[in-house]
């Protein structure tokens, strides 16, 4: 952000796109106009025009085009502070958000922009009974605040645009997700048969289908289903889980199973004593090299006829040297030590999860030891997410999910993070759409989706916190401080007012437009907290959500300092007190910020507000307004 005030809007992902093609091809643009014919020239492109176009190969639908267009469509939305409703408000990275994820993923453009390494979603499968986003991009907090205000509305097949809707939903969701992802990230989708072809193909366009890693089937049903309409096609067993990365093709963690044991000792040192294995020596992997007699000194064994080892000579003669190559009953004993091979004992990230990492029914389990009357009938195991996260991510990695519904990821990450010493941070977006008044759910309290999430992460972070104590008290171990807070966000209009641009009109049209204009004096909205334009000012600032906020005193004043949280420097500072001076300035300044945000009530006149931007410009210090 280039400009001096900062606005209510979120990032515009479509002038930083074309400030990306401007950079590379500056030729391209006339009259500030991206010129197709140009760019397709300078790339050397010249038969454009092709009678057969229309019969080409390509994936549409009818509102595609709008769908694309709502991906680069600013938002006027916030996201404001909660800390009733959090855990560990002032320590925690964990960050949970109540709100519609369109809107929400494109206010964490600029704080989180390619800094998520992976990403899990669990979308609408499109079943004609679930819960469909149907989007209102007219004006889309006020369609929020309708849809999370009354019941749930499903998106039967009748409707007549029953695919071309739930692509419209998917489209833009995947483009902004596909900003925030690292450039090593990688994103898994869960689907059924509803949709699976379709995700398929938005999620090559949108991710590259090069970048397609495959499509995991999940053993999500162990019991059948015994209604009429279950009899009319086959009973599905799987799921399936699409996997692309951002950019960077990346070798996945191989899942450790354990550690190779070493149950003898000699002058050496451990070992375990391995079998040499025999191997066809026929086809593209014989080889004449590999046949040859091997020998202790006091017997030799040949391969058997069509056989070859599966060492090389140098390999056995390096044993031989040094000792540990004996020959008993007429096999090839080696003795392994831990310097000869990998100790874990790993498996291979197969294309398939069966029912050993749990299943919806055992999920649904899990969640109702943790919340009884939960109102969940279709939730994902525990042990599932954390393959996911185990295999795709470092032990500091941020972690995205934009439809959190029961929060399964969060608990996935605590729980692994307790298990490896991790500190994996994670994200969670969910819609509070509302539970039905006459269901379990409702009557226990839960008025929405969100509550049971938030809800859960708190019963299952004090459960692992629990047994994490439990267990350093039988093994006399310190555990690693384990961060199983959260800090609660909900999605809302700007804190900063927007200037009404509808037509005036009538007698008393330049009275109008002078209550506008003085209305606009103080571009804040009365009814926000200090809190509230905060932390809006840390998301257009490109800041993330969990950097510490430090009151600090000014001769007398209060302002905010947002950074390190060492209590000596700052990021950057923000500041609402009035009647500010050159020497407030001044002390602020020695902080270090590398820019003051200042609300316009903070001076009483044009010339105290220049003095200070001066004095800060002085010191390398940008000055920015509300």
């Amino acid at each position: 952000m280039d400009n001096e005030t900062i606005d209510g809007l979120s990032m515009d992902i479509e002038h930083v796109e074309q400030e990306k093609l401007r950079s590379l091809f500056p030729q391209c643009f006339v009259d500030g106009q991206l010129s197709i014919t140009k760019l397709m020239e300078t790339c050397g492109i010249y038969d454009t025009v092709d009678e057969n176009d229309r019969e080409k190969y390509e994936f549409r639908w009818k509102g595609k085009q709008l769908a694309q267009q709502q991906a680069g469509k600013r938002s006027a939305g916030t996201l404001r502070p909660c800390p009733e409703e959090s855990v560990h408000w002032d320590t925690t990275k964990n960050i949970y958000i109540e709100g519609d994820n369109l809107e929400v993923l494109k206010l964490l453009q600029r704080a989180y922009f390619r800094k998520v390494k992976f990403c899990y979603i669990d979308p609408p499968y499109n079943t004609g009974n679930d819960f469909i986003y149907n989007d209102d991009f007219t004006d889309p907090i006020a369609h929020y605040k309708e849809i999370t205000s009354q019941t749930t509305k499903s998106n039967p097949e009748t409707m007549g645009r029953f695919h071309a809707a739930w692509l419209d939903m998917m489209w833009p969701r995947l483009r902004l997700a596909a900003n925030l992802l690292r450039d090593d990230g990688v994103i898994f989708i869960s689907i059924d048969d509803n949709e699976v072809h379709n995700l398929r193909k938005i999620c090559d366009e949108v991710f590259g289908e090069e970048h397609f890693i495959g499509s995991i089937g999940w053993e999500s049903k162990t019991k059948s289903q015994n209604t009429v309409t279950a009899f009319n096609k086959l009973q599905p067993k799987i799921e399936y889980i699409l996997v692309y990365t951002k950019h960077d093709m990346r070798r996945f963690n191989l899942l450790g199973k354990g550690m190779k044991e070493y149950p003898f000792t000699d002058e050496q040192g451990e070992f375990r004593e391995h079998t040499l294995e025999l191997m066809n020596a026929t086809g593209i992997r014989g080889r004449e090299s590999m046949v040859f007699d091997i020998t202790d000194g006091v017997s030799t064994v040949s391969p058997l006829v069509g056989k070859q080892w599966k060492l090389g000579q140098v390999q056995v003669a390096t044993f031989k040297d040094r000792g540990d190559l004996l020959i008993r009953d007429g096999k090839v004993i080696i003795k392994m030590r831990p310097d000869d091979e990998r100790t874990e004992i790993t498996e291979p990230f197969w294309a398939f999860f069966s029912k050993e990492l749990g299943t919806a029914e055992s999920a649904k389990k899990e969640l109702n030891n943790i919340i009884p009357n939960n109102g969940f009938e279709t939730v994902k195991p525990i042990e599932l997410i954390k393959r996911m996260i185990y295999h795709s991510t470092d032990k500091d990695s941020i972690i995205l999910d934009f439809f959190s519904g029961s929060a399964t990821t969060a608990h996935a990450v605590m729980q692994l993070n307790a298990e490896d010493g991790g500190n994996r941070q994670f994200i969670m977006v969910q819609l509070p759409e509302p539970t039905a008044e006459k269901s379990e759910a409702y009557k226990a309290g839960y008025k929405n989706i969100a509550e049971i999430g938030k809800e859960r992460i708190r019963r299952a972070g004090a459960k692992i916190i629990s047994e994490q104590m439990e267990q350093a008290a039988n093994d006399d171990s310190e555990k690693t401080p384990l961060d199983v807070g959260f800090k609660v966000f909900k999605f809302d209009y700007s804190n900063l007012k927007q200037w009404d641009d509808s037509p005036i009109s009538g007698d008393d049209a330049v009275q109008q437009l002078e209550m506008r204009i003085k209305d606009m004096l103080d571009i804040i909205k009365p009814d926000r907290s200090e809190m509230d334009i905060v932390y809006e000012v840390m998301l257009k600032l490109g800041q993330e959500l969990t950097l510490p906020v430090m009151p600090l005193d000014i001769n007398g004043k209060t302002v905010f300092g947002v950074g390190t949280g060492n209590g000596t420097e700052v990021k950057f500072i923000v500041c609402f007190a009035p009647n500010i001076t050159p020497e407030d300035a001044e002390i602020m300044s020695k902080y270090e910020p590398g820019r003051i945000i200042f609300a316009n009530a903070c001076f009483g006149n044009s010339e105290e507000k220049t003095n200070v931007k001066l004095n800060l410009r002085d010191k390398g210090i940008a000055m920015k307004a509300l």
